[in-house]
């Protein structure tokens, strides 16, 4: 459950039960396996009411004798694993975040059997995440991941080009850069960022062709990697990088460690650098203290960055946070979701106004999947899932995992239709 950093720890936990001579089956309906793990999500309140829904299905396969045991693990039951060892009979293992060991010894996996790096990929065997770092060292007021995480711990260059090299013999030939902050990569074992370093050694893995970018920290962003990015025929001209808000008042209390104009500033060297990238940015409507004002600041921000991807999430009070300790969560959940649907309204125009000014072009499109009718890909300017997709009728055979030429004949808000043209 939850988030792309959960789906890769699933990963390498699956590597280990095929290793010990299991079945391995991801996302599965709880229903005929011996076992089943619920690896969980505990960020805000959607992800977290999402978790329980699935550990409850899996409790009552377990009751009505459908499936052998259950084990609960992830970011909620770190969170909450006195309660859900209360409330949960069915569970007979509950673990939290750091749960490879509890597991392997309760279910005698043999590790001298898995070697280093080895995952079981559940996603399109074309693309990966590859997770470069654990934990978070900032102090966002809203965030409660460092309390379960813990602090940053950045892997080894060394293990990652491995495990890249891995990957790519696997057949994946898009690797999708995660952690709870890249902007810090490096920093706890090197003394420095060391992202461009990573960048560059990736570059060098044969049989990738796209690195794309999660989660950079605005603040403290390596502005060094622009000029590899902009250089590079690998790195995706693409970013996702989470501003949150805009007013000042808003981000002080945030303790985001940046600025309004220090943001603008940022965003406008980015786009100044790598002309033609595709900047993703997550904002969060209904903060506490978020006056019509600093909503109105907001939305004026969304119209003249005109990003090319954003999301927009209501504020959710978690308990533990800095926000939850010192301020009153008083915006009513309807009013948080007014202006979630006014940014998105404002999102809309903008991706179907910037998707219109592809009309006409050629981009290279990597495919993801098909149907009987259409193939689904995407360019460089799009991460799987959460992005545009392009949309190619059947006329020539193409495969997943295959790279094509396809110039843009129509647009809609969030997709591009096309046609192959070699």
């Amino acid at each position: 459950m939850g988030c792309s950093k959960n789906l890769v720890d699933s990963e390498f936990l699956m590597a280990r039960f095929e290793a010990s001579g299991y079945k391995v089956e991801f996302d599965s309906v709880p229903s005929g396996q011996d076992v089943v793990i619920v690896n969980t999500c505990g960020f805000i309140h959607d992800a977290k009411q999402e978790s329980i829904e699935m550990i409850l299905e899996a409790a009552q396969a377990k009751s009505a004798g459908k499936i052998g045991k259950l084990c609960v693990i992830g970011c909620l039951t770190e969170r909450y694993r006195d309660e859900l060892a209360r409330e949960l009979p069915e569970a007979e293992l509950i673990f939290g975040v750091d749960a490879f060991e509890d597991i392997s010894r309760s279910f005698d996996l043999d590790r001298a059997v898995c070697s280093p790096g080895a995952r079981v990929i559940s996603t399109p065997s074309h693309y990966a995440y590859l997770k470069i770092s654990e934990g978070c060292d900032r102090n966002c007021s809203f965030c409660i991941i460092p309390e379960i995480r813990g602090s940053h711990v950045s892997r080894t260059i060394e293990s990652l080009v491995s495990e890249a090299e891995i990957l790519a013999g696997k057949g994946v030939k898009e690797l999708i850069l995660i952690a709870q902050d890249l902007t810090w990569y490096g920093r706890d074992l090197y003394g420095d960022n060391l992202l461009g370093s990573l960048l560059s050694e990736l570059q060098k893995v044969k049989g990738i062709e796209w690195i794309r970018l999660h989660y950079a920290f605005p603040a403290g962003f390596p502005e060094g990697i622009l000029k590899l990015i902009n250089e590079s025929t690998k790195i995706c001209r693409y970013l996702d990088i989470p501003i949150q808000h805009i007013s000042d008042k808003i981000l002080r209390s945030m303790r985001r460690g940046i600025g309004k104009q220090e943001t603008i500033e940022l965003v406008n060297k980015i786009r100044n650098q790598v002309p033609g990238i595709a900047i993703r940015t997550t904002l969060i409507a209904g903060y506490p203290d978020e006056s019509e004002r600093e909503f109105g600041e907001l939305k004026d921000f969304v119209r003249s960055s005109r990003f090319e991807r954003l999301g927009v999430f209501p504020y959710s009070h978690e308990e533990n946070t800095y926000a939850y300790r010192k301020l009153k969560d008083e915006i009513s959940d309807k009013e948080k979701e007014r202006r979630v649907s006014e940014i998105m309204e404002l999102q809309q125009e903008i991706s179907a106004e910037l998707n219109r000014e592809k009309n006409g072009n050629t981009y290279k499109v990597l495919i993801d999947r098909e149907d009987d009718e259409y193939y689904y890909g995407r360019t460089e300017f799009d991460s799987p899932e959460v992005d545009n997709e392009v949309i190619i009728k059947k006329t020539a055979v193409l495969e997943p995992g295959q790279f094509c030429m396809v110039r843009i004949t129509e647009t809609t808000e969030f997709d591009l239709l096309g046609e192959v043209t070699e």
